[in-house]
């Protein structure tokens, strides 16, 4: 399909662009993959009497008396009753005057819309409007609900996919017959179609399987080719052991755990070896993958080379310079020299810190996607660091390595993936693993409870902060939905502040926050200025708070189990015992997920377990995990899927490893479209 610009769309003006940019979609590729996150079902229609509150459901009845109109201001108010099996249902509508004459007293119809409880009887607000015939033509039929910001209705975004789809030619097929055969995959208009609009629950797993296996396929035959251009070129970084390295071990105020010497030996002996690193160290959270990293940068410029750390946020970008400025203090490392380059550093700053990276005067670059921006010039960056890998992907880093000459590389992830999966997905590094936590580190104490439990939850959060302690509390959105029923971080933020007594400071934090904005909340909280910091998962990424004690998620059934414990690993990072409360809402019964959670601190058993309890079932509210760089894809929900997409992609590079043959022509231009879409969209 050829990309062009939302605003080529018909009907969509100014105003909707600015709004669809807020969601960072900007062409008609980029609004043709914002893949609904989940489908509003269509069930089959129940009696009154089975209603139950909080809940979008259907009641099929007769209109009992003729629609009532009152004006309240402005506001015009319309009001109906439905009796269904001899229980009666109130119906209010806002500003629609229009249903007075569309709602016949003692006819049959089915009200669609979210039941609530006012004045001790349940009602609906504004509910859709059916005939009976008519709600049979929907039953069962998914309607996608998408990501929203505000000003933006689902309304609006599904009339545009539509057009999109209507209007639009959009790709042939590029997968080969054998390929789609032995794997069982719809056509690719098909699925693109059907994820969006589903005739079926059929439709909607054949659609979803398909466009998982391309994103598995493209990005494993993307590290296929980062594999080989690293493979062809030869280590023009050699390096040799320093004492300083050694020095900074013993200075240390722990012990390196066995885990952590027996890592450091392995990329201590990749970067003095002959050929380039390429390596993946994964450590649970906490695992004290960070010293490493410092180390191998330290050893890079102590051997007259310089060396790039690059974090998923800033946040954790500023938390890495400040630790690795007072590493090299305290060491007396004079000849290392750290900055600092972010998104928010400002144009000034920006140009002396180029132009001290370019003349080699600073050999230590720690900083954001900032770091391979075109402007970035190194004069001999020998070591590139990522920090926690699933937030970067296969091209930045691949930007990276077009710096100049193919520096070594190490990747850092804290995600518990399991071995047989991370062979897959990280084909193109070595792999060590940090399975040991540090001795100090107390074991985190685990529950799970309903809401009931939540005022005994505050008592608890407010002892701890009276003890010097601090504390999170993760909610799974920004502001209030009306397509979602959870606990946001706004509302949340100011009913704290009016539960918790004054002198205890509350704040929030979330993703729509400008940068600075968020550096500021985090530096506050880690001076201890802040004792309750209300965030969505932006911090589940490297946030380092020792002081932090006790984490609790609300609706904590509505994230992975990887995710939660990623959050997890926020507290437990000092001396103090710490402690993680999963709030589960609406739910009666403890979840096998969140119950392995509370017995377990061990991501690597966690992953696994995981693994094991995902079914087709959890799909139908698409959950983008944030692992690696899908947008469908899960590699816990996916295993299989990622499994047979590695052995489509070795099947294909075995037959033809430059995609020269044919068949294989479609695939070889997609593919290319795929690496540009992905940087342009990194702005590289």
């Amino acid at each position: 399909m050829e990309k062009k610009l939302l605003r080529d769309l018909k009907g969509v003006g100014e105003k909707t662009e600015k709004l669809f940019l807020k969601l960072n979609l900007r062409t008609t590729e980029d609004l043709l993959t914002y893949y609904p996150h989940r489908y509003d079902t269509y069930e089959p229609a129940v009696s009154v009497r089975e209603l139950t509150q909080d809940k979008v459901q259907a009641v099929a009845g007769v209109l009992s008396q003729g629609v009532v109109q009152t004006r309240v201001r402005n506001l015009t108010i319309l009001t109906a009753v439905v009796v269904s099996e001899g229980e009666k249902l109130s119906l209010t509508w806002f500003n629609a005057p229009y249903l007075r004459n569309t709602l016949k007293k003692g006819n049959s119809y089915v009200f669609r819309g979210k039941v609530i409880r006012k004045n001790g009887r349940l009602c609906m607000e504004h509910p859709e409007i059916f005939t009976p015939a008519g709600y049979e033509e929907v039953l069962h039929r998914m309607q996608p609900v998408y990501g929203l910001t505000f000003g933006l209705t689902n309304k609006t975004i599904t009339k545009y996919v539509k057009q999109l789809l209507e209007e639009m030619p959009l790709e042939g097929e590029y997968l080969p017959e054998d390929i789609r055969e032995n794997y069982q995959l719809a056509d690719y208009n098909f699925a693109v179609q059907n994820i969006h609009f589903p005739k079926n629950q059929a439709a909607f797993f054949q659609a979803r399987n398909r466009l998982v296996f391309d994103e598995f396929l493209f990005f494993i035959l993307a590290v296929q080719r980062l594999k080989e251009k690293v493979q062809a070129v030869q280590n023009e970084f050699p390096m040799k052991p320093v004492w300083e390295t050694e020095q900074v071990v013993e200075n240390l105020p722990y012990h390196l755990t066995h885990a952590q010497e027996n890592v450091w030996h392995e990329v201590e002996r990749d970067l003095c070896s002959h050929r380039l690193m390429s390596r993946l160290v994964q450590g649970d959270v906490g695992s004290g993958k960070t010293i490493l990293a410092f180390l191998a940068m330290i050893l890079a410029a102590q051997n007259g080379y310089q060396a790039a750390l690059m974090a998923p946020t800033e946040v954790l970008a500023v938390q890495h310079y400040q630790a690795l400025g007072q590493l090299l203090e305290e060491n007396h490392l004079e000849h290392c020299r750290a900055v600092l380059l972010t998104g928010s550093t400002t144009a000034k700053e920006r140009r002396e810190i180029y132009r001290q990276m370019a003349q080699g005067e600073a050999n230590l670059i720690v900083g954001t996607h900032a770091l391979i921006q075109e402007k970035a010039q190194y004069q001999n960056l020998a070591l590139v660091i990522t920090d926690e890998q699933h937030r970067f992907g296969v091209r930045q880093r691949d930007a990276l390595l077009e710096r100049g000459p193919i520096p070594h590389v190490l990747v850092m992830s804290a995600t518990p993936i399991p071995r047989t999966l991370a062979i897959i997905l990280y084909g193109d590094l070595d792999i060590s693993v940090i399975d040991e936590l540090p001795a100090q580190r107390l074991p985190i104490k685990n529950c799970v409870v309903n809401t009931s439990y939540r005022p005994k939850a505050y008592q608890f959060i407010e002892q701890q902060v009276r003890q010097g302690r601090q504390a999170y509390i993760i909610c799974p959105m920004v502001e209030e939905s009306e397509n979602l029923e959870a606990e946001n971080v706004l509302e949340y933020t100011q009913r704290l502040e009016e539960i918790f007594p004054p002198d205890i400071r509350i704040a929030s934090l979330h993703g729509r926050m400008k940068p600075k904005e968020k550096n500021q909340i985090m530096e506050t909280f880690s001076r201890g200025e802040i004792q309750i910091l209300v965030s969505t998962t932006v911090v589940e990424v490297g946030v380092n708070v020792p002081n932090a004690t006790v984490m609790m998620v609300e609706n904590a059934e509505r994230f992975g189990l990887a995710q939660l414990h990623q959050l997890r690993g926020r507290v437990g990072r000092g001396s103090h015992q710490s402690y993680c409360i999963f709030m589960q809402g609406n739910q009666e019964e403890v979840s096998k997920r969140l119950k392995i959670l509370s017995q377990s601190n061990d991501g690597f058993y966690i992953a696994a377990e995981d693994l094991k309890l995902r079914g087709p079932g959890d799909l139908f509210g698409i959950r983008q995990s944030g692992q690696m760089e899908f947008r469908l894809a899960d590699i816990y929900q996916d295993a299989s899927i990622l499994k047979k997409a590695s052995e489509a992609a070795a099947e294909i590079l075995a037959l033809d490893p430059d995609l020269e043959l044919p068949q294989y022509g479609k695939l070889k231009e997609k593919l290319a479209k795929y690496m540009k879409y992905q940087l342009e969209s990194l702005g590289l």
